[in-house]
């Protein structure tokens, strides 16, 4: 496994690009979009800092309930197709959830309009949503056809049944789970752990940064 790949968002700040650049860090996921209008406001500025720095970047869109539709195409709007994609499915602290079948929408758009699947960033709360529907087959959902980034923050990951294997996993939050917390330049932070190594990543991050049509 491979320590080094966080998440960002408006949140954080990148106060020191030098420490940064020179923290072991590979890879960022960062928010872009939420609901079908929000925009993270320091997701231009930190891509910009990120890619200078030649870390591979990603973006998530965190879903809301409504038209899981146009929150994909917002989403695309703002952070492109030739990046790796993430859904963030949990609960909405401003409103109101997005549900499993917007879940499903969300990520069936994704996949006409760049021809992949995104990942899907969540905790307890996909294997809840999956359980109360009666969903634990590979068949059951196109959410099986997503790769996982599960978020837990204990000693290892228990995951949904419909999913063999995790792709990332959020170990920590920056507080909770276990050390290391913090990333030079930026403080604490959420930091994940990869499934694979260093080439894995590279690869992986490849694979996901093309659109298909």
């Amino acid at each position: 496994m491979l320590n080094a790949v966080i998440d960002l968002s408006h949140h954080n700040d990148i106060h020191d690009i030098k420490a940064f650049s020179n923290s072991g860090i590979l890879g960022v996921f960062h928010k872009a979009t939420q609901g079908i209008t929000f925009v993270d406001p320091t997701f231009t500025s930190h891509r910009k800092k990120i890619e200078s720095l030649e870390i591979l970047f990603g973006a998530y869109h965190f879903g809301t309930a409504g038209d899981a539709s146009a929150q994909a195409e917002h989403f695309i709007s703002i952070a492109g197709k030739n990046i790796p994609l993430v859904l963030d499915f949990e609960p909405n602290p401003q409103g109101k959830d997005m549900s499993l079948e917007e879940a499903e929408e969300f990520v069936h758009h994704i996949y006409h309009e760049t021809g992949r699947y995104p990942g899907l960033y969540s905790g307890h709360t996909i294997k809840e949503a999956l359980l109360k529907a009666g969903l634990q087959a590979v068949k059951d959902t196109e959410l099986a056809k997503c790769w996982l980034w599960i978020a837990q923050y204990g000693t290892a990951p228990l995951i949904p049944p419909i999913w063999q294997k995790w792709t990332f996993w959020q170990y920590t939050d920056g507080a909770h789970g276990k050390p290391p917390f913090d990333v030079p330049g930026i403080g604490r932070c959420d930091r994940n752990l990869f499934s694979g190594d260093i080439q894995a990543l590279r690869d992986f991050w490849a694979a996901h940064s093309v659109a298909n049509h």
